[in-house]
């Protein structure tokens, strides 16, 4: 494990696009090559700034992929059943979403909506964009750049886990009074969610920066 140098102090020429600033103290570092399975620090705060990895690119693009096939999966597929006094009700996610849909209820609809199915489609989707060629060792997609600041707008707002963990407590507390029976959906969403995570911590944000604007450049 090492930690980026400060840059040069003011008096010194430097270039300002060969500098990295934390993303948490804003803290400016001289950019330097990181070995793959190496990880770089903030010299201030130790926040995580580099971590490639090797094949990395390939693996968060199988895992967005999957991700992206989970998610219609869960759309789709039945979500779950209960019974009660003799009468089964199966719902689906759609339906989660269309409950909010009557009445001043409506906006909630929208907002449902895209937190838990339109926005981690959007950012699956913009990930395979970006990534695929660049896993493939070809130049960026056009409109990559802003593709992959898309995607990383919408990752505090694509809230799958969020869903699902509600879902859960949900669940156990009307345990006690209907038979649960879970459906393909629910484990698809379940699924979705862990390979997002893996997803995550694959991904070295600022090692696909470099690699974009040098795969741009060449």
């Amino acid at each position: 494990m090492t930690s980026l140098t400060p840059p040069p102090q003011p008096r010194q020429a430097f270039d300002p696009e060969t500098l990295i600033a934390c993303p948490a103290c804003d803290a400016l570092h001289a950019d330097m090559a990181v070995p793959a399975g190496a990880r770089a620090r903030c010299h201030r705060c130790g926040t995580l700034l580099l971590a490639p990895r090797e094949g990395a690119l390939a693996q968060i693009v199988t895992l967005a992929a999957t991700a992206l096939v989970l998610m219609m999966s869960a759309v789709f597929f039945p979500f779950l059943e209960l019974s009660a006094g003799g009468k089964v009700q199966r719902s689906s996610l759609l339906d989660a979403v269309m409950a909010f849909s009557s009445g001043k209820l409506l906006p909630l609809t929208f907002a449902v909506a895209a937190l838990i199915i339109v926005l981690p489609l959007v950012r699956f989707a913009t990930l395979l964009y970006v990534l695929g060629p660049l896993a493939l060792g070809a130049r960026p997609a056009r409109h990559a750049v802003r593709a992959f600041r898309i995607a990383e707008a919408t990752r505090p707002w694509a809230m799958a886990e969020v869903f699902i963990v509600g879902v859960v407590v949900a669940l156990i507390k009307i345990s006690g009074l209907a038979k649960l029976s879970l459906g393909p959906a629910f484990w698809a969403f379940v699924t979705l969610v862990l390979v997002t995570v893996l997803k995550d911590n694959f991904m070295c944000r600022l090692t696909i920066w470099k690699t974009l604007e040098e795969r741009r450049k060449s």
